[in-house]
């Protein structure tokens, strides 16, 4: 069973802040500023590099690697593989967001080849995403999942077992899968669904923990209760997304050892 606990949080947390870990995102132009944010405001060292001609350099700096291909094109896949390649041979944890696989063939195969060429250390999507990448009659609107995350569960074991990598399932309830253990967060608020991005955020501050944490369950597990602690402190009194985007960032620079022990809502097991 994996633990996630206050204090291992806490630690977590404050070893980002201490050591501020060069996280290397390849993600998309939606997201790139608020991404960038929300790594900073946590204490870790956002950098954006998606050139062929640099991706292997800047990895080797890096203490992780997030792929987030939401506006791929031929030469960023390009680059991702190369990045994914160099991260892998290095020992650097890379973490997979799928963003919008089922959508289009394209990019569903992008993402299929991709884990399955290198066996990510974690992937990270919502329920239609990470039944796209198993089966083919998953199907995804846009960006956004059609499924609810429990949805994914099967999906999640056979990527699990086929790849030995972490699965995070986003949704009301995230789930994170590694063989047989299950861990449930089910911090979050509905409005968080309304800011484009947050998902992202996400996956980068999944990159952020496991730059820290050597053990990728328990680092997904906690970036993913920060990331809903995050949420619902920011929904507390914001009128509507635009408010709760600003404060969120705020929020994770604040972020205490109050705040994650009063309100961290974590299951072991289904």
């Amino acid at each position: 069973m994996i633990h996630v606990t206050p204090d291992g949080i806490l630690l977590s947390v404050e070893k980002i802040r201490e050591t501020s870990p060069l996280i290397h995102n390849i993600t998309n132009y939606v997201v790139m500023n608020t991404t960038a944010n929300a790594l900073l405001a946590l204490g870790a060292s956002p950098v954006m590099a998606h050139a062929i001609e640099e991706v292997r350099d800047m990895v080797s700096l890096a203490r992780a690697l997030v792929i987030n291909l939401g506006t791929l094109s031929p030469s960023w896949v390009e680059s991702a593989f190369s990045a994914v390649e160099e991260a892998t041979a290095r020992g650097i944890p890379v973490i997979i967001d799928p963003v919008g696989a089922g959508a289009t063939p394209y990019r569903t195969k992008t993402f299929r080849d991709l884990i399955r060429a290198f066996s990510p250390t974690v992937i990270r999507g919502n329920a239609s995403e990470v039944m796209a990448l198993s089966t083919e009659a998953a199907k995804t609107k846009g960006v956004d999942s059609t499924n609810a995350s429990h949805q994914a569960l099967d999906a999640a074991f056979q990527l699990t077992e086929e790849l030995g990598s972490v699965i995070c399932i986003s949704g009301e309830t995230d789930y994170v899968i590694h063989n047989t253990t299950v861990t449930k967060i089910k911090n979050g608020h509905p409005m968080m669904q309304r800011v484009t991005g947050l998902g992202c955020t996400a996956s980068a501050l999944c990159g952020a923990f496991a730059a820290v944490q050597p053990d990728a369950v328990r680092a997904v597990a906690e970036a993913m209760a920060v990331m809903g602690i995050a949420g619902e402190i920011a929904a507390a009194g914001s009128p509507g997304p635009g408010t709760l985007q600003l404060r969120f960032i705020d929020v994770l620079y604040q972020l205490n050892e109050t705040d994650i022990t009063g309100l961290l809502n974590v299951e072991e097991g289904l």
